[in-house]
């Protein structure tokens, strides 16, 4: 395995029904089974859907549901038998995803809902230091972290994100990420397509990558600086590494970080995130 299938596999979830891509069922179940059967698959994880749009999920991929693995969204309305019952109907559905801060939901949650889930709540910051973060590891939850939105203020500041980092990294709780993350590396980007569209600083999910490694790793001074960079050429690949600056990661080690503690990222578009990593000769 190269450093970037290692990087990549099973990375983007597919969230093309969100803004600002904000696509029909139709369209986004329809790219998701191209990009299935692209050159790029491998690098392809779960399509991401509101629990409440399940039945149209169900009826719009037909045949189909076999193929594409589901993160669904929740809510407190949601009933964990709507989710059981999609299952039993071969609804793929692999992960669950929940805006909560309460331990004891993220408890009740984990005791109703199917025990072989993954399961990830995104906590407010103040939750950092709170019963939720027991909670997710009482429970063996996930958390997720916010990276972005259609609007500059959406964006977290590198501190923010590095105080969230460090929490993890010592609990030892897998996250995975949502929003913002277009591009491999930090810098200024429109939000949207519009053409009024405003621009802000956006992470990197390779700048992420690195510092979730590197603070996983016991070097969270090193983490806070790989989050702010912005010039690509501290970042190398060769074939048997993947570097910045003087650090580099094996394939196995970018599994095991990838496995153990980056678990993937969504984002309403998944050949975005590839385009400049193909500009930059890396795929």
């Amino acid at each position: 395995m190269s450093p970037m299938e290692a990087l990549l596999s099973g990375l983007i979830d597919y969230a093309g029904l969100y803004p600002p891509a904000d696509l029909d069922m139709r369209t986004a179940v329809r790219n998701y089974l191209d990009y299935r059967s692209s050159s790029r698959s491998f690098a392809l994880g779960r399509f991401i859907l509101d629990a409440a749009r399940l039945p149209e999920f169900n009826q719009t991929a037909g045949e189909s549901i076999a193929e594409i693995p589901l993160s669904v969204i929740i809510g407190s309305g949601t009933s964990t038998k709507s989710i059981e019952d999609a299952i039993s109907r071969g609804l793929r559905i692999e992960s669950i995803e929940m805006q909560c801060r309460e331990p004891q939901v993220i408890s009740r949650y984990h005791e109703r809902l199917p025990q072989q889930l993954d399961r990830y709540f995104e906590v407010p910051m103040q939750s950092l230091f709170s019963g939720a973060i027991d909670a997710l590891v009482s429970t063996g939850s996930r958390a997720k972290l916010r990276m972005g939105g259609v609007a500059p203020d959406a964006f977290p500041s590198p501190s923010h994100v590095m105080d969230w980092l460090r929490v993890l990294a010592d609990r030892r709780i897998p996250f995975k990420a949502t929003a913002g993350l277009h591009h491999p590396i930090r810098g200024k980007h429109r939000l949207t397509a519009a053409a009024d569209a405003l621009s802000a600083t956006m992470h990197g999910f390779l700048n992420l990558f690195c510092s979730a490694a590197l603070v996983f790793n016991g070097q969270p001074s090193l983490g806070a600086s790989v989050l702010e960079e912005d010039y690509p050429a501290t970042f190398h690949l060769q074939p048997d590494r993947l570097g910045w600056l003087t650090e580099e990661w094996t394939p196995q080690q970018i599994s095991t970080v990838r496995r153990r503690f980056f678990t993937s990222f969504g984002s309403c578009s998944f050949e975005e995130p590839l385009q400049d990593l193909e500009a930059m000769g890396w795929l």
